[in-house]
């Protein structure tokens, strides 16, 4: 992302302060981690969020101040919106700024493309705003919160509240938890469409509202061996042998193998067929396409 803005800066030929005040930032005034044994303010509010049907998108961000030579806006900077008094704008009224969004690249596992489709519309959490004027038919507002940078044509939706769940008491990761008997899904996606993540990650599941999950829940990362078409790549029969490293009297399936527990995570907001999830603990990387099972 910043690679692109940087780019985008020297074509218009801007100086390297335009550059640097164009770079998103979280709201300093917000809490960095969280009341005591909550998940922090730009955990909850940054965590994007999956929707069954596209939200309304008749209220734009459509431009802003010093538009001549900036592209994006971030914290402390004003915009403008489509709508104004005619449409019951008020001065000092909360706005959510959100913008659908697709994995850009191929599949990291067989069928993930098919499940994108089926948890949702990921919409990707960029800030909120506070009006400051109002006109006719626009008004004026101020980046009060940052996730990312916002630009012309994002989607203005009213200021929701959202709950900050609690972690559970601390203790020892159970690495060898059993199966908990709840649905079990997978992770189909992350925040940053990367195909491994981690501790303090924001990812999604195909375990939504249909499935009983809901705000707080706790989320269990799991894998078995031998399913060669997805996340890491596997060598045929790895799990029995391998030339030149050994290998085993009998020749096991994945399914005649122990699951590797991988880390848990808190779920943040829920839809009907999918959530976002924090990953809190993580003893190796995350694939998308590694299991997730209630807890």
């Amino acid at each position: 992302m910043r690679a692109k803005i940087a780019a985008l800066c020297l074509l218009v030929g801007a100086g390297a302060a335009v550059c640097s005040a164009q770079a998103p930032a979280e709201n300093a005034n917000a809490p960095a981690a969280g009341s005591a044994g909550q998940v922090s303010y730009a955990k909850v509010y940054c965590s994007g969020f999956l929707k069954d049907t596209k939200v309304p998108d008749d209220a734009r961000l459509v431009s802003g101040e010093q538009i001549g030579y900036k592209a994006v806006f971030s914290q402390g900077e004003r915009v403008y919106l489509n709508q104004g008094s005619d449409k019951g704008v008020r001065v000092g009224d909360r706005f959510m700024v959100v913008r659908a969004t697709q994995d850009p690249s191929t599949e990291w596992f067989r069928g993930q493309f098919k499940l994108t489709k089926a948890i949702g519309i990921l919409y990707e959490d960029l800030g909120q705003l506070k009006v400051v004027n109002v006109l006719p038919k626009t008004s004026i507002a101020e980046v009060t919160f940052s996730c990312d940078y916002m630009q012309r044509g994002d989607i203005v939706r009213p200021f929701e509240e959202r709950p900050a769940p609690p972690f559970k008491d601390l203790g020892t990761f159970d690495h060898f938890a059993p199966v908990s008997g709840k649905p079990v899904g997978m992770m189909v996606n992350s925040i940053d469409f990367q195909q491994s993540e981690g501790q303090g990650s924001t990812v999604y599941i195909n375990l939504g509202a249909a499935q009983g999950v809901k705000v707080g829940d706790y989320v269990r990362f799991f894998r078995y061996q031998g399913k060669r078409e997805e996340y890491a790549p596997q060598t045929r029969e790895y799990q029995t042998e391998l030339y030149g490293f050994g290998s085993s009297p009998v020749r096991y399936q994945g399914k005649d193998l122990p699951r590797e527990v991988l880390g848990e995570g808190i779920v943040l907001n829920a839809s009907r067929n999918g959530s976002a999830v924090l990953i809190t603990f993580s003893s190796a990387d995350i694939y998308t396409g590694d299991n997730a099972e209630i807890e």
